[in-house]
């Protein structure tokens, strides 16, 4: 995890004091919202608090770290205070993921801060005509995003979930004569957002089958004569094995709404029960 390149993800809101707790809250939602996206949902918290050399009044860490604290309070989540490991200019939230086997990783961090707001001498206007200055927020939620996507692959062992795998689906001919069908198939799919990709070898089923699944593809879809005049595809998952046989258009529409909604393709409910039926 040691990196070459180092790309912070590194954004900042400005806010007054009353709405501190408030945007803590809302980078908290969205922090959980992506992590658990990527399949992280346990972290270690760590509240940290002033350092023995800081800048700003007393008040106004105690009005931020109470802010923080609270907003930890707030979403439920437990947490260790980290007393003195607050940066000079504020105190923070940091978020260690823990990935598949038990290892935390930091990435995320919010941390409070008074003194870029004082050095660019940012000011408001308060409800009472007064001159203010607002209050920081420094977000990061992947740390680096070099690192975090080296810590992704290690949590998933490469085998990524269906909206973040490189190929979502490998379409397998198993004769010559339907690889302009795979190949119309494939443009459609791509039409729609869809990585589907043509094995282009002249490997055995059986060997298409490995090699896909050696390759950690999610989806992929048997091609012979049959299907090609029908307009199907024999899917199979990786996960789960044979999934049965499906319209190109109903395959790819499903495919499409599952990787909008980030979840794993099980084709079953309603489209199997029509196929059925229709059987």
């Amino acid at each position: 995890m040691r990196v070459r390149g180092f790309t912070q993800d590194d954004a900042h809101v400005f806010c007054l004091p009353d709405q501190l707790q408030d945007e803590i809250i809302k980078v908290l939602n969205l922090t959980e919202t992506i992590l658990s996206r990527f399949g992280f949902t346990k972290y270690d918290i760590m509240l940290s608090t002033r350092p023995e050399k800081s800048v700003g009044s007393d008040e106004i860490w105690e009005a931020a770290t109470n802010a923080l604290e609270g907003s930890l309070k707030a979403k439920g989540w437990k947490y260790s205070v980290n007393e003195g490991d607050g940066a000079f200019y504020g105190p923070k939230i940091d978020l260690k993921i823990k990935d598949a086997i038990g290892r935390t990783w930091q990435c995320s961090t919010i941390q409070c801060d008074f003194n870029l707001p004082d050095r660019f001498g940012l000011e408001y206007v308060s409800a009472q005509g007064t001159r203010e200055q607002p209050i920081m927020l420094h977000r990061a939620i992947f740390g680096s995003l070099e690192r975090f996507f080296g810590i992704l692959v290690e949590n998933c062992a490469g085998d990524f979930p269906l909206w973040l795998a490189p190929v979502q689906m490998k379409l397998l001919p198993v004769t010559d004569a339907v690889h302009d069908y795979c190949r119309s198939v494939a443009r459609e799919a791509a039409k729609m957002g869809l990585r589907v990709e043509v094995d282009r070898g002249s490997d055995r089923l059986a060997k298409q089958i490995r090699n896909a699944e050696l390759q950690r593809v999610p989806i992929m879809a048997v091609v012979g004569v049959k299907e090609m005049e029908t307009g199907k595809l024999a899917v199979r998952s990786r996960k789960q094995g044979d999934l049965g046989s499906f319209k190109v258009e109903e395959l790819l529409s499903e495919l499409s709404r599952c990787v909008s909604v980030a979840e794993e393709m099980t084709l079953v409910g309603e489209i199997l029960q029509k196929e059925n039926e229709e059987t």
